[in-house]
């Protein structure tokens, strides 16, 4: 019996991935440790607490807004995402499969939205929204969050479908089919990583989003939960062990998230790359 011989690149390789690895992940260590930590331990210098309180979590749950404020980033990410994707698809269809005139300077608009800030703009949408009386609303949130995320899904969604051979849905229009049904029935599910891969950047980036929540939602109960935990900062005290709590139930969905579709992210990120 012959042992394959590991060169040492390949040693190096992984000892360096696993180096990374372990940098990346100690930040997110810590956040546990001190999440567990007592209130009177929050200033020892120790790796350990001397004893885990797992009260924290419980108390951060019971004395705070924290389930409100998740429920409200659930569904401003899940609304806004799904908003997002039922606009990007149909429109980067037809960019990508009708050559009309003006689809060069279509796109170009598209890319230029992807440079305004939000912040740029939230004087406007403040004033916009508050003579709407819609100021403290989850519609708010996921109509603002839809509209800056579009862009990047229909870039992104444009590319895709434009590596999918046209002739497939030229055989399927042979058939019968209309637009309508071979978009749904051709289209969508070769584009499926595509857009997984939009579905999962948009979901990340309305859930992270904290300036227009902070200033569209000024109601503790409608807050998202990136506002909601910078209610653990106070002007001389930050209560570190309740801040990491709810930084650790934060995280949650979207560690879910992404360890559920993980491999549609991935194929869908080198598509195209090899043909």
């Amino acid at each position: 019996m012959t042992t394959r011989r590991i060169r040492p690149r390949t040693l190096l390789l992984a000892a360096t991935a696993w180096l990374l690895a372990v940098v990346f992940l100690l930040p997110y260590l810590e956040m546990v440790v001190t999440a567990l930590r007592p209130a009177d331990e929050l200033r020892d210098a120790t790796y350990l607490p001397r004893q885990f309180a797992w009260s924290n979590f419980v108390e951060v749950w019971r004395d705070s807004t924290l389930g409100a404020n998740l429920r409200v980033s659930l569904l401003v990410a899940g609304g806004s995402t799904l908003l997002a994707l039922l606009v990007a698809l149909p429109a980067a269809y037809h960019t990508a499969r009708i050559r009309y005139r003006g689809r060069r300077l279509f796109l170009l608009l598209v890319l230029v939205t992807q440079m305004f800030q939000p912040t740029s703009l939230l004087v406007g949408l403040y004033r916009e929204f508050y003579q709407l009386d819609m100021l403290n609303s989850v519609w708010t949130l996921i109509l603002c969050n839809a509209a800056f995320n579009l862009a990047f899904a229909v870039w992104i969604l444009t590319a895709y479908i434009g590596s999918i051979p046209v002739e497939l849905e030229e055989a399927a229009m042979i058939d019968g089919l209309g637009r309508i049904g071979v978009l749904r029935r051709v289209v969508l599910p070769l584009a499926m990583p595509g857009v997984v891969t939009a579905l999962i950047f948009t979901f990340i980036a309305a859930w992270n989003e904290f300036v227009m929540g902070l200033t569209l939602s000024t109601a503790p109960q409608s807050q998202p939960l990136t506002v909601g935990l910078n209610s653990f900062i106070g002007d001389y005290t930050v209560q570190w062990n309740y801040l990491f709590a709810g930084s650790v139930v934060a995280i949650l969905p979207v560690v879910v998230l992404f360890a559920l579709i993980e491999r549609q992210v991935v194929s869908g990120l080198t598509a195209g790359s090899v043909k």
